[in-house]
């Protein structure tokens, strides 16, 4: 008892001198991390040693603020009441390991190391073995040997050893490029896809992009109007004056109606009716209609120097169009096209763009259940024209099925009366070339057979003022009328008077010139009392055009009016004759001539027909395209050319210019000329030449050739051999008659065959 007393006293004295002494800093004990395992596999206690009678010593607490517990119970305290501490795992020597017990009580705590208690990291060593060092083989912490033993075996790379280090090293670097590499792959992929994904968008996504309308229309000035007209977005020729929409004549000419008539020079503006002229002046509001005067609340005609502007509504009132007037810009939609019109309803909200495809820019907006007209159907775009007249494209999965709608409006069409005959015209022509050539016309008319009308050659225009010399000769008229023959005296802009191109174009193109030469016309017809009258016209520029086709309207009138045949003569329709507007003739007039010779004229370059067959047949083809076949009479030669062909001297290869050089089909080193003879007089050339006729099969017609010195000659002749098909085609076209070039230079057959074929 005494020794144990001795020694308790003894541990306490150690106790308090360590207290002062002998504390670990809160850094070294921070420090403190690892412990050695003893090779003899006993478990080395931390902070705390088992005295030789089983008793545990450790760090001390203050008195009554130790909880007991007993190993394996949790909470309980074991007997005795002398200890206090959590108990480690008994070794298998019986050994107890204690990880940090305290002493409950008889062992006071000075307030120094109660204060280094309860700084957290400051730990003190209770062994005064130690000197103040941790002991050898004690562990950081408090975690169990074998919880210490596993997590160095789970993590080999703290082993203490400095081999392990360097492979772990290589390894983590080998990872590292290996992630960088994955990395890298990855980011190219994403980058590809990012590129791959904005360019299918940039090529597939819809543009958004708005046309600019201004572009669209041709706007380029202030104050223009863009104009649609049907399908057909045309110049912004077109103004808006005190509310007023005016249109430029050129723009109405082409586009709306032709009808009406411009004359610049002494400004006027003309509108042909079927029984009168329609006359407005710049800046009125009034306008003449069969001498009495009109008015409208607006200027019927503006002017900007020589151009003029007619007002849309005057022009609705003698056309049947209609017409919106819509902003931004400002814009016209006309519509004159009436009857059966494709259309189709919008499915949903959609765009109209430029053109078909949904890069193209975005020309307007429409909405569910509008309606579009179709100007062309495509596979997947549709070409269509919205309500305020925007022609666009539109994708065909946004419209319903197309259906055929009749538009149309009231309005009642101003009609040409016609003077058409109830029998198959034979006309021929009387080249009246003198008052004495008039006493000929019995002996012509007794030659004939079946002649129905006689065309004397008494009229020409004497020059550019619109005046007319003529040798009409009344009594000429009633010889014919004996017979039952009726009279179209002709009149020409050649062979007399003025011969040109240009004269023609000065008369024509003043309006009072034209007035003037009508009334003189008409007055000498009324005189005579012919039937009809006969205008040929071959001196017709491209430029004279519309004035030519204004005087043949007005000539219509007056002819209407006082109850005479009006006919016009045609070439054979080319690309260089359009100007003579043989579908306007064909309305105003009564019969419409082609004439169906002088495929090979007096000065062709080259030798040839006269009259081929294929040349008849595409002069009636192409008329009737624009003509009713009841008002075409096709024309026939009665004369023949003969052609010679000679080389050209020295002389006339020096003075020839380039173009007579270049013409085509012509050899340049051979002169050609021609002669024209009746059908009699040519069939005894070639039989004075010894020659025999060959039937040419691609131009119906007998052919002859022979030679003269250096001279070469030819001839295609016409006779009653190659007059009959040309006969057999005006019947099969069912056309209104014949009419040929000219009496007294035909055979006596020839007037049989033709009967055979007007009957």
């Amino acid at each position: 008892m005494e020794e144990k007393d001795r020694m308790s006293r003894t541990f306490s004295d150690r106790r308090g001198s360590m207290g002062k002494t002998d504390r670990v800093s809160a850094d070294a004990q921070a420090s403190v991390r690892q412990s050695r395992i003893p090779a003899d596999g006993q478990t080395a206690a931390r902070q705390n040693r088992v005295s030789a009678g089983g008793q545990i010593s450790g760090r001390q607490t203050r008195p009554g603020t130790a909880s007991l517990r007993t190993p394996g119970v949790p909470g309980r305290a074991p007997a005795g009441g002398q200890t206090s501490g959590r108990v480690g795992r008994t070794p298998a020597e019986g050994q107890t390991a204690v990880r940090s017990g305290r002493i409950s009580e008889g062992n006071p705590v000075s307030d120094r190391q109660a204060r280094a208690e309860k700084q957290p990291g400051r730990r003190r060593i209770d062994n005064k073995e130690t000197g103040g060092r941790r002991p050898q083989g004690l562990t950081a912490g408090r975690r169990r040997p074998e919880e210490q033993e596993t997590r160095q075996r789970r993590q080999p790379a703290q082993r203490i050893g400095n081999r392990k280090r360097p492979a772990r090293g290589q390894q983590s670097k080998r990872r590292r490029q290996r992630n960088l590499i994955v990395k890298g792959v990855l980011l190219i992929f994403l980058v590809v896809g990012a590129v791959a994904a904005a360019f299918l968008w940039k090529k597939y996504s819809p543009s958004k992009v708005k046309y600019d309308l201004a572009k669209y229309y041709g706007i380029e000035n202030e104050g223009q109007l863009a104009i649609t007209i049907n399908n057909e977005v045309v110049e912004p020729h077109g103004s808006i004056e005190d509310g007023k929409v005016y249109i430029q004549y050129d723009i109405v000419r082409k586009y709306i109606n032709s009808r009406f008539y411009w004359d610049s020079n002494e400004n006027v503006l003309l509108y042909t009716l079927p029984n009168d002229t329609v006359t407005v002046e710049v800046g009125s509001k009034d306008y003449t209609v069969s001498k009495e005067k009109k008015s409208e609340d607006y200027v019927i005609l503006r002017t900007e120097g020589s151009t003029a502007y007619i007002a849309l509504d005057f022009i609705q009132q003698y056309t049947n169009i209609d017409y919106e007037l819509y902003n931004k810009p400002s814009r016209v939609m006309i519509v004159s096209d009436w009857g059966e019109t494709t259309v189709a309803a919008v499915k949903r909200n959609t765009q109209v763009r430029y053109l078909g495809g949904v890069k193209s820019p975005v020309l307007t907006e429409v909405k569910k259940k509008d309606e579009v007209t179709i100007v062309e159907s495509g596979d997947n775009w549709s070409k269509v024209r919205t309500k305020d007249g925007l022609i666009g494209y539109i994708k065909n999965s946004k419209l319903k099925k197309e259906e055929t709608k009749e538009i149309s409006r009231p309005f009642e069409e101003p009609k040409f009366t016609n003077i058409s005959k109830d029998y198959t015209i034979n006309l021929a022509w009387h080249n009246v070339t003198n008052t004495d050539a008039n006493n000929t016309v019995l002996q012509r008319i007794a030659e004939s057979k079946g002649l129905t009308t006689i065309s004397p050659t008494w009229f020409h225009v004497k020059d550019t003022a619109g005046n007319m010399d003529s040798i009409a000769s009344a009594d000429y008229v009633n010889y014919a009328h004996q017979s039952g023959i009726e009279v179209w005296a002709a009149i020409r802009d050649f062979d007399g008077g003025i011969s040109s191109y240009d004269e023609s174009y000065e008369m024509l193109r003043y309006t009072s010139r034209r007035e003037n030469l009508i009334n003189q016309l008409v007055s000498e017809s009324l005189r005579v009392g012919v039937d009809g009258i006969n205008v040929d016209f071959e001196k017709i520029s491209e430029e004279c055009g519309e004035h030519y086709i204004q005087f043949i309207r007005e000539l219509s009138v007056r002819c209407r009016q006082n109850g005479l045949v009006l006919s016009i003569d045609n070439y054979v329709p080319k690309g260089y004759n359009m100007q003579y507007d043989r579908k306007e003739q064909g309305i105003v007039a009564d019969y419409i001539i082609i004439m169906g010779y002088d495929e090979h004229y007096a000065g062709s370059p080259v030798a040839g027909p006269v009259s081929s067959y294929n040349f008849v047949k595409e002069g009636i083809q192409e008329t009737l395209k624009e003509v009713p076949a009841e008002k075409v009479i096709s024309g026939i030669p009665f004369f023949t050319r003969i052609w010679q062909e000679r080389p050209k001297t020295a002389e006339e290869l020096a003075a020839e210019s380039d173009d007579e050089a270049q013409v085509e089909g012509a050899d340049s080193s051979i002169s050609v000329s021609s002669e024209a003879y009746d059908m009699a007089t040519a069939k005894a050339k070639v039989a004075e030449a010894g020659v025999e006729l060959t039937w040419d099969e691609e131009t119906q017609q007998n052919y002859a050739s022979w030679t003269v010195d250096t001279a070469t000659y030819k001839v295609w002749l016409e006779d009653e051999q190659s007059i009959e098909p040309k006969l057999k085609l005006m019947k099969e076209h069912k056309l209104a008659g014949t009419a040929a070039w000219a009496l007294g230079q035909e055979s006596a057959e020839v007037w049989t065959l033709i009967q055979k074929y007007i009957n």
